[in-house]
């Protein structure tokens, strides 16, 4: 598919929604025609979120003009929502994502699955985990499946940044946790990143239990010939042993993510929809 194919969507609508923490933005895409099914999109993080703004709007018109309706929510002191990244938490953004699975499952009068990027998807699958009602699928796309790795790889954006300023490393990711554990925010690649984020980020492990509904992973690598990774292969297998239907497909395309320029990954928009052609779409 080329993203050029992918029809404009008339029915978009931008709103806000009333939440006990602030307003979250969200921009619902209404499906067209018969609805087929409903999803909450849940973005990346950090500057992962703004680099994948494109692609989400895409995919949101995208699955839309095949029948899904799709709520594109930005959490906690993100894109166009009240508060700031520095006041967010994992807790938080769990209870935004409920409110917003809500509002489209009243809207649509269905359950609504869950469409996760990144350390969105993690989210998703966080949520998943505890919900008193299981979503009905999870679409993941490139899930980060372990927080604490990817916390590290975070702080490390600190660590150069320093060294890039002429100084040390600051004794190294290490020294970094201890002072987010003494209760110290830190200031990494423009965003403030305060304990509570960071300890339920780190906390967060995509094996602890698994998704009690139908899941979808579509990973994203360089050559569709170049075998998964074998965290992700760990991941599945556990998901699959504790009872879990997983779906792993890769698809050939850039990791538009963490470009710094803006570029589409039509392929992966693609195996979205012949996603949902199986049987549990």
């Amino acid at each position: 598919m080329d993203t050029a194919d992918v029809p404009a969507h008339p029915h978009a609508e931008a709103f806000f929604l009333d939440t006990p923490g602030g307003q979250r933005f969200c921009l619902y895409h209404a499906p067209v025609g018969a609805c087929r099914g409903a999803l909450v999109y849940v973005h990346p993080f950090a500057e992962e979120m703004n680099r994948s703004r494109r692609m989400a709007a895409l995919g949101a018109r995208a699955l839309a003009a095949r029948g899904i309706g799709v709520l594109l929510l930005d959490l906690h002191g993100c894109g166009d929502s009240a508060g700031d990244f520095g006041d967010a938490s994992w807790d938080g953004w769990l209870h935004d994502l409920a409110l917003g699975r809500a509002w489209i499952e009243s809207r649509l009068g269905r359950t609504a699955g869950l469409w996760g990027l990144r350390v969105g998807a993690l989210l998703a699958v966080a949520h998943a985990q505890t919900a008193a009602v299981a979503p009905e699928r999870l679409l993941l796309w490139q899930p980060v499946t372990n927080g604490s790795g990817y916390l590290n790889g975070f702080l490390r954006l600190r660590l150069a940044g320093e060294l890039l300023a002429g100084g040390s490393d600051s004794g190294g990711t290490d020294a970094l946790r201890e002072a987010l554990a003494a209760g110290e925010s830190l200031e990494i690649a423009g965003y403030s990143l305060n304990p509570q984020l960071a300890a339920g980020l780190d906390a967060a492990d995509a094996r602890a239990l698994g998704p009690r509904c139908p899941i979808t992973w579509l990973e994203v690598t360089s050559a569709a010939s170049r075998a998964l990774p074998p965290a992700a292969v760990r991941v599945a297998d556990t998901w699959r042993l504790q009872g879990s239907r997983v779906d792993v497909v890769q698809v050939e395309g850039p990791q538009f993510w963490s470009a710094p320029e803006t570029i589409d990954c039509p392929a992966l928009i693609a195996a979205t929809l012949a996603s949902l052609e199986t049987p549990d779409a």
